[in-house]
């Protein structure tokens, strides 16, 4: 699991050293830290650190420490890697179908993030929208566009798949 976690140290000599220690005390491995001494509240200073731990019990331990350790913990997530896709649809379409179609694909695809971009058509010109997608896994595009790829040809729309 990555995490990401903005910290608060104090603004003390070996205190950076104390908090990052921990992680490898789970038997983490440091990913990433920035050491902000413009960020200070209280006489401390925040480090933004991204590392991995191998579980969820893992973490609850390293937390223990921090808190032993006097390090605040003020922000954690984990981080999820995901992967971006676009399509293009071009056709005779309306923002409404584009709702629905994408409601139909986020119930068979997990997808984390969706960007639509829609101009509509003027006199006989079509309407185009670009789709923008992010999912959980490189199976997952692969299905997207094969939804997609379904679903457009079914309505008669126009399906440029894979656009970046």
């Amino acid at each position: 699991m990555i995490v990401n976690a903005d910290v608060f140290v104090k603004d003390m000599p070996g205190q950076l050293v104390g908090s990052l220690e921990p992680i490898s005390l789970v038997n983490g491995n440091i990913v990433g830290v920035v050491h902000n001494r413009d960020n200070k509240i209280s006489g401390r200073i925040g480090v933004n650190i991204t590392f991995e731990v191998g579980s969820a019990e893992d973490l609850e331990r390293l937390k223990e420490i921090w808190e032993k350790r006097d390090v605040m913990i003020s922000r954690m997530s984990s981080v999820t890697e995901t992967f971006p896709t676009d399509c293009l649809l071009i056709g005779d379409i309306s923002p409404s179908q584009i709702d629905k179609l994408m409601a139909k694909a986020a119930k068979a695809i997990d997808m984390r993030s969706v960007d639509i971009r829609y101009s509509s058509k003027t006199g006989e010109e079509k309407s185009a929208a670009m789709v923008s997608v992010s999912v959980r896994s490189k199976e997952d595009v692969l299905k997207f566009n094969a939804f997609m790829m379904s679903a457009c040809k079914r309505s008669n729309i126009t399906y440029i798949g894979s656009v970046r």
